[in-house]
This record gives C-alpha cells, sequence and structure tokens, in this order.
C-alpha cells in the first residue's frame, strides 16, 4: 500500500464536522477508539472523553450527535480503510481466483497498524469491530438507518468481494451469504479465540482462521 495513496472517504451524512479536518477531531477519533476498547461501548461516554482530551463535552458534539453515531462512523471508517486494502491488494491480479483469494485473506487475517494513518490504531478498532459494531446495527432504528446509508460501506465491501466470487463461479447461488458469513464467522473465531478458546480450533501461531475460510470457500465453490 505504500506506493499509492490512501483515501479514506466518509460521507459526510456521519458526522456533524468532519473529525479529520482538525486536531481536535483527531484526537476525538484516538482517544474514542482507546476508551471504547478499554471500557466497552455501554460504559464509553462522550462526558468521559471530554475529560480524557481535556476538552468540554459539547466540543465533542460538534462533531458527533451521539456516541451511536460515533461507532457508526468509525465503523464505516474501518470498512473504508478495509475496502482501500482489498483494491490495492487485487487491482495487479488478473486470476480471478488468485483476486478472492486474496481478499479472503485480507478479511480474515490478523490486523496490523497502518503507520500511514498516525491517529488511528487499526488493531484496536479491529478489535471493536468484533466486539462492538454489531450495536451499529442491532438496534431498533436499523431499517431506518439502513435506508440512510449507515451500513453502505460495508455493504460495499461485501458486494466487491462477491464479483470475484462470481467470476470463479457465475452459477454459485449464495455469493453474499458466503463472504458476509466468512467476514462474521472470522470475527466470531477471533473473538473465542481470545475468550471463549473450546469453541475454536485456532492454534496460537498458525493462521488458522485464514486457512479454514480459504478451504471452506474453495470447497463450496467447486
Amino acid at each position: 500500500m505504500n506506493d499509492l495513496q490512501i483515501n479514506i472517504s466518509i460521507d459526510p451524512s456521519f458526522y456533524c464536522k468532519d473529525p479529520e479536518s482538525s486536531a481536535l477531531g483527531k484526537k476525538i477519533m484516538q482517544v474514542g477508539i482507546e476508551m471504547i476498547h478499554e471500557l466497552g461501548y455501554e460504559a464509553f461516554t462522550f462526558k468521559k472523553l471530554g475529560v480524557q482530551i481535556n476538552s468540554n463535552e459539547s466540543s465533542i458534539y460538534r462533531y458527533f450527535e451521539s456516541k451511536h453515531s460515533f461507532l457508526v462512523y468509525l465503523v464505516n471508517w474501518y470498512w473504508s480503510w478495509i475496502e482501500c486494502k482489498l483494491v490495492f491488494a487485487t487491482i495487479n491480479i488478473h486470476s480471478a481466483e488468485e483476486r478472492l483469494e486474496k481478499s479472503i485473506q485480507i478479511l480474515t487475517e490478523e490486523i496490523k497498524e497502518d503507520n500511514e494513518i498516525t491517529f488511528i490504531n487499526e488493531v484496536l478498532l479491529n478489535k471493536i469491530i468484533i466486539s462492538e459494531s454489531s450495536k451499529a446495527y442491532h438496534t431498533i432504528d436499523v431499517d431506518k438507518e439502513n435506508e440512510k446509508g449507515y451500513y453502505k460501506t460495508y455493504k460495499r465491501v461485501v458486494q466487491r468481494v462477491c464479483d470475484f466470487v462470481l467470476e470463479v463461479n457465475p452459477k454459485f447461488e449464495y455469493p453474499h451469504m458466503l463472504i458476509s458469513t466468512i467476514i462474521e464467522g472470522a470475527h466470531h473465531q477471533k473473538y473465542f479465540s481470545k475468550h471463549l478458546p473450546s469453541l475454536t480450533d485456532v492454534e496460537e501461531g498458525k493462521n488458522s482462521i485464514v486457512e479454514f475460510f480459504l478451504k471452506l470457500t474453495k470447497s463450496v465453490l467447486r
């Protein structure tokens, strides 16, 4: 990714003021991620965040109308970043099978911090995605928020990889089910490996999750 320009594009409807437009906004993102990871989404508040960054709580509301909108923003930022990784990793690959394999690897592998974006810790953000992101759409307003496009970045990532699936096997009937299952399944396996290891076969030091979903994909597409 070092030879190409990273452009994380977030729809303005997800924020009141672009947090990447100021030092305070970037600080809100950086420390907010750290606090959600440490405290959990339920215990996290803008008041606590304001204390941590030595700023008024009201200044945070100038960027985000609620902590729910903040979480939705972070989820969209994460999937925009993943989309960039997918584009850069597959742009020069001509084989559909190799593009799909590379995409599955990116969607299931352990996340490493991207040093080109200094105010975001992608490793911590990935942990939030695994443990907290379902709260962005497990809400009574999910249908209304879906209509507003709250989840379009995630859906765009799924669609991109679905296109590779259909290149490999145009007759495959369940591309969206396959890719969304791979993404969510990989998240579950990572969570289980840290907290409920008897529910998984992940072995430390091995790419068990990547290998499992690569084998699963090849098997169902035969």
